[in-house]
């Protein structure tokens, strides 16, 4: 434990930090777990020592916290209280570690369901959006889900991606491809919901025989994008997930052929963040999306 990083916390926040630990680090913060008068645990992510701290780090605590709060109002999937946020720090209850069970699968899925239900006001989002370190623009557009997936989800992001070198320009063209056949490709028109929009099962902790949502990009979107995140890097019990979500708000005929459009913008958001190791996953989808 380390007095002079809590003291540290303490400034950031204006919580009353006793005690503070390291756990790890990502996109230029750290990350904590802090106790708190009375017992409590929380834990923090905040800013490196440095002389100045970047812009883009307060507006992406800022979004974190937005986007818990917003899920928090929906009383369906629980997720941690935001304890404090600042332009250094952001500091949100610890949620115990437990287990994935068929049954809080089922319960996850069926509150997951309930969670897209309680809708958006639009596609998009009132506060600047983040994923890992990448900025979201949650700019609405008024036009329906498929083009401003296409134009704020899609073509962004795979721009950077040839601009870096992790796409060649053909495979940009096939990404293209399906922006431009976005409107068949979509299936039924649905109306926002309130997504967590990064929900792959390293954002769901399993505690309490229930799964809880963290680190969410949260928008109003469409609800086969959380579903497909879940599916893309392999979440425990999905087929539970999946038989509790139906029951509770069965999808659209045709959603498991949608899996791969879904899935295109995290991947090419792995591509710019990672390189041409996810080449072959974007070029995948986009052939999967084209052909569905």
């Amino acid at each position: 434990m380390s007095l002079s990083v809590a003291r540290r916390i303490a400034r950031q926040t204006g919580l009353a930090v006793r005690e503070a630990r390291v756990v790890g680090s990502q996109h230029g913060y750290q990350h904590l777990i802090i106790a708190l008068p009375g017992g409590q645990r929380a834990f923090a992510k905040v800013a490196a020592e440095q002389e100045a701290v970047p812009a883009e780090m307060g507006a992406a605590f800022a979004a974190e916290a937005s986007g818990l709060r917003w899920l928090a109002e929906a009383d369906a999937v629980p997720v941690p209280e935001v304890l404090a946020v600042t332009e250094t720090a952001l500091v949100i209850s610890m949620i115990p570690p437990g287990h994935p069970t068929p049954s809080a699968a089922f319960g996850f899925g069926a509150g997951l369901a309930r969670l897209h239900a309680a809708g958006a006001a639009d596609f998009g989002a009132p506060w600047r959006g983040f994923i890992a370190s990448l900025p979201l623009d949650n700019t609405p557009s008024g036009t329906g889900w498929p083009h401003w997936y296409a134009s704020r989800r899609l073509l962004p992001y795979l721009t950077m991606a040839v601009d870096a070198g992790a796409l060649r320009p053909e495979d940009g063209r096939l990404v293209e491809a399906v922006t431009e056949r976005i409107e068949s490709l979509a299936g039924p028109p649905e109306p926002p919901s309130r997504i967590h929009g990064d929900c792959w099962a390293g954002n769901v902790l399993w505690s309490g025989d229930r799964g809880w949502l963290i680190d969410p990009a949260a928008h109003g979107g469409h609800r086969e994008t959380d579903l497909a995140m879940l599916d893309l890097f392999g979440a425990p019990h999905l087929d539970r997930i999946l038989a509790g979500y139906n029951d509770t708000a069965p999808l659209a005929a045709g959603w498991r052929g949608r899996i791969p459009l879904h899935q295109l913008h995290p991947l090419l958001v792995h591509a710019c963040l990672f390189g041409s190791s996810y080449r072959e996953g974007v070029v995948s989808a986009a052939r999967s999306a084209l052909s569905a």
